[in-house]
């Protein structure tokens, strides 16, 4: 093991990273709510703003992704698509299987410009969550309850609140719900049997109603979806911890372009339409774990240094200030100090475990059991 290799294995190593990600956090929520007094002033300019701040945030992740751990991800499309990338509004479909489908996601969102503008929806629980949910509360990220008579209303508000976004924003849609796991799989596919619908080998029955409003709320300003099957060579199984442990994976994402048009204007045919997608990305799947790859050409997006720069800014900022007044406090020789500071240190690494915990599938929603099951 290199010194490096060895480096990245270290606590204290990923105690200053989690501390940098934690404290600038919250330094950029307390600036977000200071851009409140931007909104009645002018709407965009606070949005222009707020897509800077939260890609402060967010690049640190990805920073992790390119350069700490050197993940490559390779997109398989054509290049008429690529020619497009961050150059339109688009909704994207991913497949949720892997705890880090979302930073795949958001490196590719780095490389074309649209990382900080780029869009969820997402459950209602992260509204709460420290640093994550209140920097997408200042980004309008539109949350649901997962019910979707209770949702309804508030999803459509949120959705046309974004028709005049000024950044061009990639709005991603897990439609499955939630997470895969094979106990969510095996009544997912119950119900499948039971609707008459075909079974999905390696993916979650795809719930239509937040695809179908989407498409509606969002025609007019959408100009495509953008369908990504993601899936890692070797059959490797990526976590977050990982990522930070330094280990390097292999990420494949297969795009496939929909032009906005090309979706039917019809909730029940939109709602076929998207089943018919899902049919198709378990075919694409079943292919890569046969071949190793997916079908079409090969792009490699090179990685751009701002997030690591972006990262490097946090850390001198913040770090030097830190070991500065910890030298101080170890000088002083006192005892109560000394604990007081480390058990600081320690809830602030404490933090950043949780956040990452977010993410870890045995931790995941049981949502997907529940709802599954009312529906039988």
């Amino acid at each position: 093991m290199g010194k490096l290799a060895f480096l990245k294995t270290q606590f204290i190593v990923h105690l200053l990273i989690g501390f940098v990600f934690v404290v600038s956090g919250f330094i950029i929520n307390f600036i977000q709510l200071c851009t409140l007094i931007l909104w009645p002033i002018s709407k965009q300019f606070y949005r222009r703003v707020n897509c800077r701040l939260s890609y402060s945030l967010w690049s640190q992740l990805v920073m992790l992704l390119e350069w700490w751990s050197g993940t490559e991800c390779t997109l398989f499309t054509e290049q008429a698509t690529i020619d497009k990338f961050g150059k339109e509004h688009v909704i994207i479909i991913l497949n949720h299987n892997f705890e880090i489908d979302f930073l795949c996601g958001w490196t590719m969102t780095e490389r074309f410009g649209v990382l900080g503008s780029s869009k969820v929806l997402a459950k209602k629980e992260l509204l709460f969550v420290p640093i994550i949910g209140w920097t997408w509360y200042f980004l309008e990220i539109v949350f649901c309850k997962r019910k979707w008579e209770e949702d309804r209303d508030a999803v459509i508000e949120g959705l046309k609140r974004l028709a005049d976004y000024p950044e061009y924003m990639w709005f991603l849609l897990y439609c499955e719900g939630t997470r895969f796991t094979e106990t969510k799989h095996r009544i997912s596919m119950e119900v499948a049997e039971s609707k008459g619908l075909p079974k999905l080998k390696y993916h979650l029955l795809p719930r239509t109603k937040g695809f179908t409003t989407a498409v509606q709320c969002l025609r007019g300003t959408v100009s495509a979806v953008y369908d990504v099957t993601l899936n890692f060579r070797g059959n490797k199984n990526p976590s977050l911890l990982g990522i930070l442990y330094g280990k390097k994976y292999e990420a494949d994402m297969c795009v496939r372009r929909f032009p906005l048009e090309d979706i039917p204007l019809d909730e029940k045919e939109a709602a076929k339409w998207l089943h018919t997608l899902y049919q198709e990305k378990d075919a694409l799947q079943e292919k890569y774990n046969q071949e190793g790859l997916f079908p079409g050409q090969q792009f490699k997006p090179p990685r751009r240094p701002w997030t690591l720069l972006n990262f490097l800014f946090w850390a001198a900022v913040l770090l030097s200030p830190l070991f500065k007044f910890g030298f101080g406090i170890f000088a002083s020789g006192s005892p109560l100090l000394i604990l007081a500071f480390l058990c600081f240190v320690g809830a602030v690494s404490f933090g950043g475990r949780r956040l990452i915990g977010v993410t870890e599938i045995e931790k995941g929603s049981s949502y997907g059991n529940q709802e599954f099951k009312k529906k039988k």
